[in-house]
Order: C-alpha cells, then structure tokens, then sequence
C-alpha cells in the first residue's frame, strides 16, 4: 500500500518536534522513502525543517533535500553549519552536490568544499561547477562502472565490486583504455557467460553512444529519447571518459525546460515561482506588458487612420475583436507547433516546402471561416459585401498570422534564440496589429471609401 501523507502525520511531526521527541521522530521517518520525507518537510516552517534535516541521517536527508523546491532548500541550508553541509554533500550523487553548492553565496562555497574529507569527491565536484549547468558536463555525475579492456574478466568483477559501492545505480559498464579513453560497453551475460581468464578486449561492444561534455542538454535529451537510454557517457574532445548523464537527470532537465518555455509562452521573461517577492514577479512581467501596451497603441493608431471607414460604416468596429482575435489564435496555434517541432528536432525540409504547406492550411481555415460569417450575414440580413468584407479580410489574416506564427520561430531558432518567446506576446501583439491593418485595408479596396 502507498504510504499517505494527512494533516493528522503532519501536525504529529510538529508536535514532536516541539517536544523534541527525537527517538520517536527517527522511528517514524527513517522507514519512510526520502520523498515522503521531502513532502513532509515542506510542510513545514523554516525552524521545524532545519530541525528535521539536523536530527535525520545525512543518508535520508540528502535525498530529500534534493526534492524540495530550490528557495526552500536555500533557507535551509543558510541554517546549516558548512561541515553540516558538507555531510549532506557526501551523500549525493556529484551532479547532485554540485548543483547544491552552486547555490551557496561563492565564500561559503569554498568553505564546504573544504569540510568534504574525501579529497576526490571535493574535486570532482569543484570540476563539475566549470561547466555550463544546460550541457552535458552541468548534467553529469562522476558516479559510473568502468573497466579496462586489458583486464581479465576475474579481475574485472573484483574491481566492479569495489566501484559499485559508490553507484546508486549500475545502467551500464564502461570499457576504457589504459589512456581512460572510451572504448565500448559490457554486457553483463558476455560478462557472466565468459571464462573468467578471457580479456575483456575480447568480450566487450566497441559500439556504444556518447556524448561530447558540450554537448547542449536539449541534445542530450533527443539522443537518449531517440535512442531508449537510461544512461549515456561524457566524454571529453580528446575522447575521455569523464562521466555520465542518467534518464532523471534527463527527467529533471526537460522539465525545468518546460516550464522556461511554458512561462516564455505567458510572457513571463524570467524563471520565477509563484512565491517570489513582488518586485522578481514584476521585473518578470512587466516587459511583456508593456509590449503589448505599445502593441494596443500601435492598434489604436491604425484606427484613427481610418476614421472615415469607422465613420461610414460603424459596424466595421464590432468586428475588430473578431479579426484580432483570430489572427492572434492563429498565430499562437502555428507558432505552438513549429516550437514544438523544433523542440524534437522534427522541423525538417525547405522552407519552401513549409510555405506551401501553411498556406493550404491557412487556405482551408480561413475559406471555412469565411463561408461561415457569410452564413451568418445572411442570417441577420447584412449586406453581402459586408459579409464578404469580413470573409475576405478573416481569410487574409489567417494567412499572414500562419505565416508569421511559422516562420519567425524558425528565424529566431536559427539566430541561437528561444523559438519559445513567440508563441507568447510576441506573436499575438505582432498578429493583431497586422490583422487590424489588413481588416480595414481590405474594407476600403471592396466598401470604396
């Protein structure tokens, strides 16, 4: 059966805490999973979560620390002593830890990387801070299996024994060269089925997928999706191996990813939380704002420059939401797509092809529209060209909005820029100026005014 977090569990927690009833504390969490354990501890305050995270075993702490949500986990470490820490640290996977002292201020950095007394974790560490967190090196954990191919199969079970010990888990054994570098991957029936005297030279694939320590981590993701990895490893230019990126770290990675591009799509310029202070919730999107402000004046402007139409025909007003909207709608819809398919890498051709291909849409769409608001001007006796304005106009917009909601996060992805912002605002605020434009230029060439 699952094990269920309620309010009565929590406000237990509490309560011993407050009594400091440490045994019973212990007792009740150390035979939970760490998860439950990070759910608990975020429902509670800052004191009652440093109290916890001191009391349990680093062995369970370090997991669920690494559950919580990264302001939270910031408080409480600011309430930890560096050696604290440090203990913390010795228990992670080395990605883990070193996104963990990434966030501690640089001087208290140096402090707990001082207090891990494995000399080798401290500078595995310290090595995986120099790279940028988005690529294969900022992804990587040092933890792995490997094995010289000039080993016998006897000894390489030995020498997997002791490496293991540091593993949480063991997706695929390594096979290097004396020079550390890459050379393939062990099977573990080859390895059972062989005799123990055989060299692994013998034994190993030399085929095996890798990536490059820059390698950028969207990349990462669509090779081992592409591929079905649960694991892959890093090399570095000379072709040694250094680490390797496991399917959570990937899992984690495209999420946070996700949620850039879900709040780029919002117009939301900055990764912020819902419990930011005013002022980063404001910095974040108030830019978006105030495009889409200059954007409704830009509209406004186009109005007044066809004061005559609106004057002469006053229902031409009525429908300005109507086209607006439409070309926003479509633009969102063909920009959600075309970033969609950039995102797997499946925006392939010409984009001549492209062209093509969303023109006929658009023509399908906006024919289909058109005859309906011309069904509907029949339906409340108005004017045929009238009617066929609108018709006309809502077609035309469509195309351009399709167009526009294409290509320019094709533009903008091959320019190294997050296709992501233009299916937010950006496009919207784009379309809708344009779709007003081409309403009430549409309108003068039929209505003759």
């Amino acid at each position: 059966m699952q094990f269920q977090i309620s309010k009565e569990l929590i406000q237990q927690v509490k309560h011993l805490i407050k009594i400091e009833e440490d045994v019973n504390l212990r007792g009740m969490l150390n035979e939970i999973h760490f998860a439950d354990v990070a759910e608990i501890i975020s429902e509670l305050n800052l004191s009652q979560a440093t109290y916890l995270i001191k009391l349990l075993d680093s062995e369970k702490t370090s997991e669920a620390l690494m559950e919580l949500e990264e302001d939270f986990r910031e408080r409480i470490l600011e309430n930890l002593s560096a050696k604290e820490i440090a203990e913390e640290l010795e228990e992670m996977d080395t990605d883990d830890a070193a996104d963990v002292v990434a966030e501690l201020p640089e001087e208290r950095a140096e402090k707990v990387i001082a207090e891990i007394e494995d000399e080798k974790r401290a500078e595995d560490i310290k090595e995986l801070l120099t790279y940028d967190e988005d690529t294969a090196g900022g992804l990587m954990a040092k933890e792995l299996v490997k094995v010289k191919e000039t080993w016998t199969v006897a000894g390489c079970v030995r020498e997997m024994r002791r490496q293991a010990e540091n593993v949480t888990r063991v997706h695929s054994i390594y096979v290097v060269d004396k020079e550390e570098k890459l050379k393939g991957r062990l099977s573990l029936k080859d390895l059972l089925t062989a005799s123990a005297k055989t060299h692994i030279s013998e034994v190993y694939i030399p085929k095996v997928d890798y990536v490059d320590v820059d390698t950028e981590g969207e990349e990462v993701a669509r090779i081992m999706q592409k591929y079905d990895l649960e694991a892959i490893p890093v090399v570095d230019h000379d072709g040694i191996l250094l680490g390797r990126v496991t399917i959570d770290d990937i899992v984690d990675f495209i999420k946070d990813e996700a949620e850039k591009d879900y709040q780029l799509a919002a117009g939301i310029s900055q990764d912020v939380e819902a419990d930011d202070n005013v002022w980063e919730l404001t910095r974040a999107r108030l830019p978006w704002l105030i495009l889409g402000l200059f954007g409704g004046l830009g509209s406004v402007f186009i109005m007044e420059g066809f004061e005559e139409a609106l004057n002469k025909y006053k229902e031409l007003f009525f429908f300005t939401p109507l086209i607006a909207a439409m070309a926003g709608n479509v633009g969102v819809q063909s920009s959600a797509i075309i970033v969609q398919g950039l995102a797997n890498d499946n925006v392939r051709g010409s984009l001549l092809t492209r062209l093509v291909k969303e023109i006929s849409l658009s023509l399908i769409s906006g024919v289909t529209l058109g005859i309906l608001v011309i069904i509907f001007g029949l339906i409340t006796q108005m004017e045929m060209n009238f009617s066929l304005t609108i018709a006309i106009s809502m077609l035309c917009v469509i195309i351009v909005a399709a167009l526009i909601g294409t290509f320019v996060p094709i533009i903008l992805n091959k320019r190294g820029i997050d296709p992501a912002i233009a299916t937010g605002p950006f496009i919207t605020t784009s379309n809708d100026i344009f779709g007003i434009f081409l309403f009430f230029y549409i309108a003068k060439v039929i209505l003759g005014f």
